[in-house]
């Protein structure tokens, strides 16, 4: 590993990519990410990388750029990031979500962690590789995209449908939320590498009855049906469906912390993994969680409609259980439609690309243990596994053992330790060897 420039370079990379505002809110309404994307494109240029700037809609746009490999009989490998970010509430944040500030060891402000900490990886690694002349074995294409967090309509799917010769050659990918440690006592941790994805399904309720005065008597009250569906299902306690990589990521982490494994008891094991257990806990079983409620327009009138949003997630292959036991749960007088709906992923956990992360991790932690674990979200993976790629997420962090790492994905004082930037571009250069 020669010189230092990418793992320098890597922290200036994320602040600045921080203070480009990129705000999704999902209208469609906001600063988009053509900022971004151009900042991006210029990095790549400098390097010699020719890439392209593409826009589905005015300010929506993603960057691609491939790179040769030394190879050109393999198949390519597809690096992926988001550039847009959640929206935030700044006077909530001990320091401003787009200031990009150091302060307590880390790079704070919004995206950090979701992902333009990876994006800064990608691109430190990226120009550190071609500044030294080192090509990767095969062809890297490079995807920087839009619209993630709004579901990847302006981003991904539109590059994945619109553009898919861009792809071309690619079989396998990296994204994010994988990669990231979680500490197993004092010298051992567990990395986190994303291999299946719950499926998703935003959904809008809407339940009819009878309009009338407040003050009379109502057997037909839409607001009482809509109500009683939306507690049936945020209450409904969905029964443990061990998919294979959720028992694997249990199997593997029950060994690790030195403890039995119970099927029949999985929460036990979960409940060890401290604040990750609410993402991990998530993966356990399909979820349904109600979100919004809109009915009425005066005190005493009872409205003929009522409409509420769930946000419902299901394991892969479970998907019609899932929607089948939403019908019944409902009831005959409350209808559905799809606000969002995408597919749920699931990849084994071997291969040649599976050792090429472990391996790289080893490398660079002696106590590297890597588990593939279900991501209870989403990300852009979903659109590329359209095109017949293989996905991961892997944007590896080293971090403390005290950080409430998930806790950070759209929270407040988001924010990533810059030691665990320069582990990840580090380990990012020896996978694009190992790979």
């Amino acid at each position: 590993m020669s010189g230092l420039v990418g793992e320098d370079e890597v922290v200036e990379l994320c602040r600045d990519l921080i203070r480009i505002d990129s705000t999704n809110a999902g209208d469609n309404a906001g600063p988009g990410e053509r900022a971004a994307a151009e900042y991006v494109a210029e990095k790549l240029s400098e390097v010699g990388v020719e890439s392209r700037i593409l826009e589905s809609d005015a300010r929506r746009a993603s960057v691609v750029a491939r790179i040769e490999g030394t190879d050109p009989g393999r198949d390519a490998l597809l690096l992926h990031g988001h550039l847009d970010v959640v929206p935030f509430n700044a006077e909530d944040w001990t320091h401003h979500p787009m200031s990009g500030e150091i302060a307590d060891g880390c790079v704070w402000g919004r995206g950090a962690v979701d992902m333009k900490d990876m994006d800064a990886m990608i691109l430190a690694v990226v120009r550190r590789r071609l500044r030294e002349g080192r090509r990767p074995p095969r062809d890297v294409v490079l995807a920087f995209t839009a619209d993630e967090e709004a579901g990847g309509r302006y981003g991904a799917q539109w590059l994945a449908q619109e553009h898919a010769e861009v792809f071309e050659g690619c079989t396998e990918a990296i994204g994010e939320v994988g990669g990231f440690s979680v500490s197993i006592g004092q010298d051992k941790r567990l990395y986190l590498i994303e291999a299946a994805e719950k499926g998703i399904a935003w959904m809008r309720l809407t339940a009819r009855g009878r309009a009338g005065h407040g003050s009379m008597l109502n057997a037909e009250n839409a607001v009482t049906e809509l109500a009683e569906a939306m507690a049936r299902l945020g209450r409904y306690e969905w029964p443990v469906r061990l998919t294979p990589t959720v028992r694997a990521f249990l199997e593997e982490t029950s060994a690790a912390l030195e403890i039995e494994f119970d099927p029949e008891r999985p929460e036990a094991t979960v409940a060890k993994l401290g604040p990750l257990a609410r993402m991990i806990g998530a993966v356990l079983r399909n979820t349904s969680n109600p979100t919004m409620l809109e009915s009425g327009y005066k005190a005493n009138v009872i409205p003929q409609t009522a409409t509420g949003h769930v946000d419902g997630r299901f394991l892969p292959g479970y998907e019609e259980e899932f929607f089948a036991t939403v019908d019944e749960l409902l009831g005959p007088n409350v209808t559905r439609e799809f606000v969002y709906h995408d597919i749920a992923v699931e990849t084994g956990f071997d291969g040649p690309l599976v050792r090429a992360m472990a391996e790289a991790l080893e490398a660079e932690d002696p106590g590297a243990r890597a588990v593939p674990y279900t991501l209870s979200g989403g990300t852009d993976l979903k659109a590329f596994s359209r095109l017949g790629i293989r996905g991961f997420g892997f944007a590896p962090l080293k971090l403390p053992a005290d950080l409430d790492f998930s806790g950070m994905f759209h929270g407040v004082d988001e924010r990533v330790p810059v030691d665990s930037l320069r582990f990840g571009v580090r380990v990012l250069d020896r996978f694009l060897d190992y790979s």
